[in-house]
């Protein structure tokens, strides 16, 4: 089960380039109300995973597979791909996943907060750099981005 919490970013924190980051690319397999499978590689690891369910709690399942494995499944993602830049925040207890999207999608920037427990997904205070909470709103969910693009068209935060 993934417990997690996103939120649209205001401005990202001085310090970023200081911060460890990946270049991920996602595509899709299948997408829709009751879930998705995705295939995504971070330059060192390919992962297929399984999501379903939408909001705070979702059921998610990875699995490791080799690159040519992803190789092979990668152009039936055709059209429903994004390539992102994930940097990992650690902030006491929680690391923020901050996503700077490439391509079609430039110029939004979402953060991510995963959680061991509904209760402490719900008493998270986001700092101030965070902007709206879009942890329920389905034009946020990455699969969502990948076949339709940008919510306002203009990448707006």
């Amino acid at each position: 089960m993934e417990i997690e919490r996103k939120f649209l970013v205001q401005a990202c924190p001085d310090d970023l380039a200081r911060r460890p980051s990946v270049f991920l690319r996602q595509g899709y397999l299948a997408a829709g109300p009751g879930g998705e499978v995705r295939l995504r590689d971070s330059g060192r690891v390919c992962v297929l995973t399984v999501k379903g369910g939408v909001g705070l709690a979702r059921a998610e399942h990875e699995v490791a597979i080799s690159r040519t494995q992803f190789d092979e499944l990668w152009p039936a993602t055709e059209g429903r791909r994004i390539e992102k830049r994930r940097y990992s925040i650690k902030a006491g207890a929680h690391t923020y996943h901050l996503d700077l999207y490439a391509g079609g999608l430039a110029g939004l920037m979402t953060v991510e907060v995963e959680f061991r427990t509904i209760d402490d997904a719900l008493a998270f205070v986001r700092p101030p750099w965070f902007g709206c909470e879009v942890t329920k709103d389905e034009r946020y969910r990455n699969s969502v981005l990948a076949l339709r693009g940008s919510p306002c068209g203009d990448n707006a935060r």
